[in-house]
């Protein structure tokens, strides 16, 4: 796409001299990170720290798609930022509807934007506001929906961590993410950092369920994990691997 962006806080850095700093790092991983990156992919500054790489977008999609029960036709995603992890779940076709909520217009504009790039603009119902506001006047009583969240983690702090507490997680911890959501789902799935403290996570369960807990990896290395909480059927699923990224 030929579209620039026209707004100040949305980048489409073509060179390495327009980038800041602090985000080079991120931005020579780019074509990890968007695989269509070169089609004119929009980024704000913070989603270069919080954007889902495409290969596990794809792969969370599927995992979600493959083990969650047939009536969950609906998927939510709760912090949809610049769009990775929505236009994974549209791409996947799995879905009968995606939802896509994000507060911060510029944020949106950029997700829209990937999209269609992606070619699935149309396939998503975006939602501009607070998810935990949406989701109570929206969907309250549905039966049939998956809420999926990638929260802010509150910077990169947790990198320093060998265990990183969720209780301090900014600006919602775990316990606010889990009981909101759970309010209106019993399928909920968040997407969190590698070394999230499993013992807080399994405080979670259900009486007498189990929690699944997937490490999705790039070239090897872990990035980030997901607790699947629910009905979720991973039985037969050992350690995958998929275009750059795996799961265990």
């Amino acid at each position: 796409m030929d579209e620039e962006p026209d707004e100040k806080g949305i980048y489409q850095w073509t060179e390495y001299s327009q980038v800041p700093e602090h985000l080079k790092k991120y931005w020579h991983q780019r074509f990890k990170i968007w695989q269509s990156y070169q089609k004119g992919v929009w980024m704000t500054e913070d989603a270069w720290f919080g954007v889902t790489p495409e290969p596990i977008a794809n792969k969370i999609a599927i995992h979600i798609a493959e083990s969650a029960p047939k009536e969950k036709t609906v998927i939510i995603d709760a912090f949809a930022g610049v769009g990775g992890n929505a236009i994974a779940f549209a791409r996947n076709g799995h879905f009968e509807q995606v939802f896509a909520m994000e507060k911060d217009a510029k944020t949106m504009k950029c997700a829209k934007h990937n999209a269609k790039i992606y070619n699935v603009d149309n396939k998503i119902v975006w939602a501009a506001g607070d998810c935990f506001d949406l989701i109570k006047r929206r969907f309250s009583g549905h039966k049939n929906i998956i809420i999926f969240a990638s929260p802010p983690w509150g910077g990169t702090e947790y990198s320093n961590e060998d265990v990183f507490d969720l209780t301090k997680m900014e600006p919602y911890n775990l316990e606010k993410l889990y009981k909101s959501f759970s309010k209106y789902s019993t399928h909920v799935v968040l997407y969190l950092p590698r070394t999230s403290d499993l013992n807080q996570l399994a405080r979670y369960a259900p009486p007498g369920k189990k929690v699944e807990v997937a490490h999705y990896c790039v070239v090897g290395a872990s990035k980030a994990l997901c607790v699947y909480y629910g009905d979720f059927n991973f039985e037969g699923e050992g350690e995958e691997h998929a275009d750059d990224a795996a799961s265990a």
